[in-house]
């Protein structure tokens, strides 16, 4: 712990002191973390979702490296450079084939803020400006800034000291792996009844983050897309989280092949490395929008378009496909029989995704040392345990992570 740090930086969702303190970070390399306390740790978290190729990384480092000897940042508005230029063609050409514009922004939640505004400006500028309201799932998470907390779900504890300021939205049920009936036909009257104010659906595909880490069956894409082109809704789908391999598909929605009308990209797009986001969408839309009233500073900056076109790189050249189901059968061997457990409510597993949901809530800093003893680095929130691991951990890696959680429930 750092004095100072813990006295005078706030941390997500922490307060000043933090009542359960930072942990002081020396170095990382591969899938550890080494603390300044001596312990070597696996990061299950993989950098909140990001990090999937592990740290140090000698390509994505000398990416960077040889970008920085030829410039770190230059302003986006009304010059260009080949580093955004190259990230802008591979991300059209692996996302579905209907989206070929791309906007760049700083981070996640700005993305989504992109996102809602095209979904504004294009009805705005069909003149049907009646339609400036969302729609998007209970259960679900989008970011911390305020147009991405007003299609946050309002009730999960993260934004509702925020409640009687932010845009008021509809919040339909969420669907679940199994039966979806209920939650399609409460999608459906909300947009028979609001069509003409609801602009845009916006939702997690297939997995529902840091709203409660729910898994819902893919299908349910495929229905809410014909419903919001049934009701001239646009469909935007965040796969901040869920992009670049973690649920077993490049992107969550081709379980299904879906296409959004608008696709909002974050996280892994950089390997973990830099903070970068991107918001996609289609000609007749981009059309339709024309200016778009947007342009943050460090938009596309090149060291990290540099970096992101080297972790693509990296990823579509690896047999990620393969990893990433021999993580997921290694969490169903060891983790699956959690069910029984007399403290567990379920267990979810996904790609490289595990969630143990907690009868009750966790004492965060008890489970937390317990697991860096173990030599495991996790972030438990509220009754869940989970873990997002690097796709390039070894099966002996997993088996300390999983062992680690099994020790930690009991």
């Amino acid at each position: 712990m750092d004095l100072f740090d813990n006295h005078h930086i706030w941390h997500p969702y922490a307060k000043i002191p933090n009542d359960t303190a930072a942990h002081l970070v020396k170095s990382a390399d591969g899938v550890y973390l080494h603390l300044s306390t001596g312990e070597r740790v696996i990061d299950g978290m993989s950098a909140w979702w990001s990090a999937i190729h592990g740290y140090n990384h000698r390509v994505l480092n000398q990416a960077i490296q040889i970008q920085l000897n030829k410039m770190a940042h230059v302003m986006f508005g009304g010059l260009t450079h080949k580093p955004a230029i190259d990230l802008a063609k591979t991300l059209v050409k692996i996302t579905p084939e209907n989206l070929s514009k791309v906007f760049f922004s700083d981070s996640g939640s700005i993305s989504v803020e992109v996102a809602l505004k095209i979904a504004l400006q294009y009805w705005h500028n069909k003149n049907q400006p009646n339609k400036h309201k969302f729609v998007t799932l209970r259960g679900g998470y989008h970011g911390d800034s305020f147009g991405a907390m007003s299609v946050c779900d309002p009730e999960n504890g993260f934004h509702h000291l925020f409640s009687t300021v932010l845009p008021q939205h509809f919040f339909v049920k969420s669907p679940a792996m199994v039966g979806m009936d209920e939650s399609l036909a409460d999608l459906r009257l909300t947009l028979q009844q609001n069509t003409n104010s609801i602009a845009a659906m916006i939702l997690e595909p297939v997995v529902q983050g840091a709203g409660g880490m729910r898994f819902y069956n893919p299908a349910y894409l495929t229905q809410a897309k014909i419903l919001c082109e049934q009701y001239n809704v646009l469909f935007i789908v965040d796969e901040i989280a869920t992009g670049f391999g973690r649920t077993g598909k490049l992107f969550a929605c081709s379980h299904v092949g879906v296409q959004a009308d608008i696709l909002c990209l974050g996280k892994a797009l950089t390997g973990g490395y830099m903070t970068l986001a991107a918001t996609l969408t289609n000609d007749e839309i981009s059309t339709t929008v024309g200016t778009l009233m947007h342009g943050p500073t460090f938009m596309a900056n090149p060291l990290a378009c540099a970096v992101a076109n080297a972790s693509i790189e990296l990823l579509l050249h690896s047999s990620w496909v393969d990893n990433i189901m021999r993580i997921e059968k290694f969490f169903q061997t060891q983790l699956t029989s959690l069910i029984n457990h007399k403290k567990v409510a379920d267990v979810r597993i996904l790609g490289a995704i595990a969630v143990i949901e907690m009868k009750d809530d966790i004492a965060l800093t008890t489970v937390q040392q317990n697991l860096i003893k173990q030599g495991v680095w996790l972030r438990p929130y509220g009754k869940l345990l989970y873990t997002t691991p690097p796709f390039v951990i070894s099966d002996a890696q997993l088996l300390r992570l999983t062992q680690a959680i099994k020790i930690a429930i009991d």
